[in-house]
């Protein structure tokens, strides 16, 4: 991390303007899962601390169409925020323009001020210079502290570092010293576990991974796609077929060091309540017409908790079952559970966000794993060895 962070500059009595990553999931105008907002409490504290003039945040919420959208709106967060926070936050209806500007006029010294969603305009997302001018111009120094959208070349993440001197939060830093210190200095043996759907969103993670782990452990649906390209028919599951060719170069340049489920829970239907059966894969020869891997089987837990034990620094990022299905939870419960226990016994466990980090907090582990990433996409990319464009752009120590 050799970026300054807020840390490193005077920030009493300036407009400091923040970039957070308020994404959060809402139901009916309420905030349901308030994890990426109390994330950003300790910057905002500190911050608060140094006595400024104001702090105004910014972010975006959902994807609405690039035009102002009521379901997307930031309001839902400003009373979780102030209660997180334990001073009154105050809301402006828009990010920019004469509605901004008041709302920041109007605060009293030491106010925090939530912008409206950045997304609602379409400049957000083209990182016009312009827009992010005005975005600029509500604040003295710029703070990221919004790993989750790093890695994006936003107006609020990369175009208003043009116009301010900016610095980065504590969760950004935290998460960057994490993330980066796992791959470049792992204690070793060092385990990756990648899940999810498809490879050929994760071919250039695993071509980084390669090089660096002792064992790559693929699950969920990824590893239907290995299975087919090493010959085995694999019913009606989620195979993605425009990747096998680059699967099959996986296979060749990974080996040993590639490690998948040798028997999967399958099913006549996507559907909890479906039919299952438990296939080993390569005894039966693959899975029958009709049936589709949902999970991985209990010989396939045994074997990874083996490799797992012997761990040292573990990094995961995404389930290897639909875990959003009771009945398919049980290989990613078993994944949370076995970090949990390796973690207790000082193992480096490093969780890289989205469907990885709540599959860990539905299973009950979140506070027992050494990092939890509030970005997949950013530390997908940070495993890949990409350069974040929100990181890039800020002050170097």
């Amino acid at each position: 991390m050799n970026k300054k962070t807020i840390r490193d500059v005077d920030l009493k009595g300036k407009r400091v303007l923040v970039r957070v990553d308020f994404n959060v999931p809402l139901q009916d105008g309420e905030v349901t899962d308030d994890t990426r907002i109390r994330a950003a409490i300790p910057t905002l504290k500190y911050i608060l601390d140094q006595k400024p003039r104001s702090v105004i945040l910014m972010s975006h919420l959902g994807r609405p169409k690039d035009a102002p959208d009521p379901a997307y709106t930031l309001r839902p967060v400003v009373p979780v925020l102030s209660k997180l926070l334990g001073v009154q936050a105050f809301f402006a209806e828009d990010c920019v323009g004469p509605k901004a500007i008041e709302a920041a006029n109007a605060l009293p010294e030491g106010g925090v001020l939530m912008l409206e969603n950045t997304r609602f305009h379409v400049e957000e997302k083209k990182n016009n210079l312009d827009f992010a001018k005005e975005l600029a111009k509500l604040g003295d120094v710029y703070v990221n502290d919004a790993f989750g959208s790093a890695h994006r070349a936003h107006a609020s993440t990369e175009g208003v570092t043009h116009f301010l001197p900016a610095v980065a939060g504590f969760l950004l830093e935290k998460e960057i010293e994490f993330l980066s210190n796992a791959i470049a200095n792992p204690v070793r043996p060092f385990v990756a576990i990648l899940g999810g759907a498809k490879v050929g969103d994760k071919i250039g993670v695993i071509e980084a991974l390669l090089g660096k782990v002792d064992t790559l452990i693929i699950g969920g649906g990824m590893a239907n796609t290995f299975r087919k390209a090493q010959g085995y028919p694999m019913g009606k599951s989620l195979v993605d077929e425009e990747a096998l060719d680059l699967a099959k170069g996986l296979l060749a340049k990974g080996g040993a060091k590639l490690r998948f489920p040798v028997d999967v829970v399958v099913a006549d239907a996507f559907d909890n309540n479906a039919n299952t059966r438990i296939i080993k894969i390569e005894e039966e020869g693959g899975v029958p017409e009709g049936w589709e891997v949902l999970d991985i089987g209990p010989e396939s837990i045994k074997n990874f908790e083996q490799i797992l034990r012997t761990a040292k620094t573990v990094v995961w990022n995404g389930p290897v079952g639909v875990f959003e299905m009771e009945n398919f939870a049980r290989g990613t419960r078993e994944i949370a559970r076995i970090l949990s226990e390796i973690t207790a016994t000082g193992a480096k466990t490093i969780i890289g966000g989205g469907d990885s980090a709540a599959a860990v907090a539905q299973a009950g582990y979140e506070d027992r794993m050494t990092h939890i990433s509030t970005g997949g996409g950013a530390s997908l990319e940070m495993l890949e060895g990409k350069v974040l464009p929100g990181v890039a752009a800020l002050l170097d120590r």
